[in-house]
C-alpha cells in the first residue's frame, strides 16, 4: 500500500467513518466505545486481488469486493481511463435518450446472449429485477385482463433488497421485519440435493424438484402465473448447483403453461461460472436475463434488464394505446460511466482469456476443497461452479446437521486474521447459514487458490478441532 494518507489522516477517516457511515449488513454496536480493536474497517486500495486496510494490513480477497462484484480484480488503469474519457466528454444523459457507449456495449452484450436482444440500463440488481416484475405486470394488463400476473421464485434464491425483491426472496432471516410483502408472489422448493425433499438421486433428484415447480403452478392456476425467476447458480443461499435434469424441465414446464422465465445472473453473470452466463451451462433459453455486479466489476454502476424480442415487441405492439410503453424510468440507468466500464471489463476477460481460466481454476479449487473435506469431518459438502463455490459445514456428517452458524463465522474470522477474506451464508436462511463461500477474481493462480485453501485448513483446524 502506498503512503498517500498520514498515519493522523488515517485516524480522522477511521473517526468519521464511525461517526457518520452507516455500513451495509453490519451492527454498529461493537464500533461505539473508543477500543481502537473495534474500528470499522477501512479498505484503503486494491491491486490484483489483494487489497489493504487502514493498518497496513494486506489481504487475499477470495469474495470479489466483498459481494462477487470484482470480476477482472483491482487497479485496472485502462477501465479507470475509459470511465474518466466518457465523462468528461458526456457524464450523463436521460435514458430515453441513447449514447454512445450504452449503445455499442449493448450490442456486445447481446452477441454473447443468443436468443436475446434488448438491454435496459438501470443501476443495481434490485432494480433491474424491479424492472422484469414490472414488465410481466404490465405484460398481464395488457394480454390477459390482470389475471397472469403472478410470479413464482425459489426458496433459498435472493433477488434483491427492495420491499418486491423481498416479496421474491427465499431467505427468511433476510426478509425478516419487512414485510408485509408486495401480493402475487408465491415460493416453490429449493433443488439442493444434500438437504433432499425427496428420496431420489442426479437427474432423478433434479427432475422432481422441477416438478415440484409444476405442482405449485397447477395449486395456483396456470393461468394466474406469469413468470418464473431463478438464479442459474442460488448464490447466497448456500452456492447451490441444480442436479442433471432439473434446468431442461423446468424450461418445459414453462413452455408448457406460457410462463416467461426470468433467470437472475446477478451473481454468475459475466464469466462468474466460467461462461458469460450461468445459465449458459444447461441449454435453456430465457425470456429476462438480469445483471449488475460483474458487468463493470465494480468500476462504474450498471445493471441491466435483458429481454428477447418476443417481450419487446409486447410493449409496442398498438402505438395507438397511450399505455402501451413500458412507463418506467432507471435516473442513474442514464450514466454512461458505467457502459463505458464494462465495455473495457468485456474486452479484458476476452483478451485475457478469463473464461477459461476460470474453468480450470475453479476445476482446480474444487478439487482442493473435496480434498480438505476428506481430512476436515465439519465439512459436510462441497459443489459449485467455475469460481463460485461453497463447502457446507456440518456439526454431524452421518446426520447432516448443519455447523452452528456462530462456529461458520468464527471460520470466516479465523482468515480475516490470517489475512485472508472468505464468505459464509449469513443471517439468511434459519438453521441453514453454514455454507463457506469462495468467489476469488477470475484472475485467480493456482498460488491464490492453494492460499484460500490453506487459510480455510488452518481455520477449521483451530474451530472444530
Amino acid at each position: 500500500m502506498d503512503g498517500k494518507l498520514l498515519d493522523n489522516d488515517i485516524a480522522r477517516v477511521v473517526e468519521a467513518d464511525r461517526a457518520h457511515v452507516w455500513h451495509h449488513l453490519i451492527q454498529h454496536a461493537p464500533w461505539t466505545g473508543a477500543d481502537p480493536k473495534a474500528d470499522p474497517r477501512i479498505i484503503i486500495e486494491g491491486r490484483g486481488m489483494r487489497v489493504w486496510d487502514q493498518k497496513g494490513k494486506e489481504h487475499l480477497d477470495g469474495v470479489s469486493g466483498g459481494v462477487w462484484t470484482v470480476n477482472v480484480g483491482y487497479g485496472r488503469e485502462r477501465i479507470a481511463n475509459a470511465v474518466r474519457d466518457q465523462l468528461i466528454r458526456l457524464p450523463y444523459f436521460a435514458g430515453s435518450a441513447g449514447s454512445i457507449p450504452g449503445a455499442m456495449f449493448s450490442e456486445r452484450l447481446i452477441e454473447k446472449m443468443p436468443g436475446m436482444s434488448r438491454v435496459y440500463f438501470c443501476n443495481s440488481g434490485s432494480e433491474a429485477n424491479e424492472k422484469a416484475f414490472k414488465m410481466v405486470r404490465q405484460i398481464a394488463h395488457k394480454r390477459y385482463g390482470g389475471r397472469k400476473h403472478k410470479i413464482l421464485y425459489r426458496d433459498r434464491d435472493y433477488h434483491g433488497t427492495t420491499l418486491a425483491c423481498l416479496s421474491a426472496g427465499g431467505q427468511d432471516e433476510r426478509n425478516a421485519q419487512y414485510g408485509p410483502f408486495a401480493p402475487g408472489f408465491v415460493r416453490v422448493p429449493h433443488c439442493l440435493e444434500y438437504r433432499a425433499q425427496w428420496d431420489l438421486e442426479g437427474e432423478a433428484y433434479g427432475v422432481a424438484a422441477a416438478n415440484a415447480i409444476e405442482e405449485v403452478i397447477l395449486a395456483e392456476g396456470p393461468d394466474t402465473v406469469g413468470a418464473l425467476c431463478l438464479e442459474p447458480v442460488t448464490a447466497g443461499g448456500g452456492v447451490i448447483v441444480p442436479p442433471e435434469g432439473y434446468w431442461p424441465r423446468v424450461q418445459e414446464i414453462c413452455r408448457k403453461y406460457d410462463i416467461l422465465l426470468h433467470i437472475d445472473e446477478v451473481v454468475c453473470g459475466i464469466g462468474r461460472t466460467g461462461t458469460w452466463f450461468g445459465y449458459q451451462h444447461y441449454g435453456v433459453e430465457p425470456d429476462f436475463v438480469t445483471m449488475a455486479k460483474g458487468v463493470a466489476s465494480g468500476y462504474a454502476a450498471i445493471a441491466c434488464c435483458v429481454t428477447n424480442e418476443r417481450v419487446f415487441e409486447m410493449f409496442r405492439d398498438d402505438a395507438s394505446d397511450p399505455l402501451n410503453y413500458f412507463r418506467d424510468i432507471s435516473t442513474f440507468g442514464g450514466c454512461t460511466a458505467g457502459p463505458a466500464a464494462a465495455l473495457e471489463n468485456m474486452a479484458i476477460i476476452e483478451e485475457e482469456g478469463l473464461l477459461e481460466n476460470t474453468a480450470a481454476m475453479g476445476d482446480y479449487m474444487l478439487d482442493q476443497l473435496r480434498a480438505l473435506q476428506d481430512k476436515h469431518i465439519a465439512i459436510g459438502n462441497v459443489r459449485g461452479k467455475g469460481l463460485f463455490l461453497g463447502a457446507e459445514l456440518v456439526a454431524d456428517r452421518t446426520t447432516r446437521e448443519p455447523a452452528p452458524e456462530k462456529m461458520v463465522q468464527a471460520v470466516v474470522a479465523d482468515c480475516m486474521a490470517q489475512g485472508v477474506i472468505i464468505g459464509a451464508t449469513n443471517r439468511s436462511i434459519p438453521g441453514f447459514n453454514n455454507t463457506l463461500c469462495y468467489s476469488p477474481a477470475l484472475i485467480a493462480t493456482k498460488d491464490d487458490i492453494d492460499t484460500l485453501v490453506s487459510a480455510t485448513d488452518a481455520a477449521l483446524g483451530r474451530v472444530f478441532g
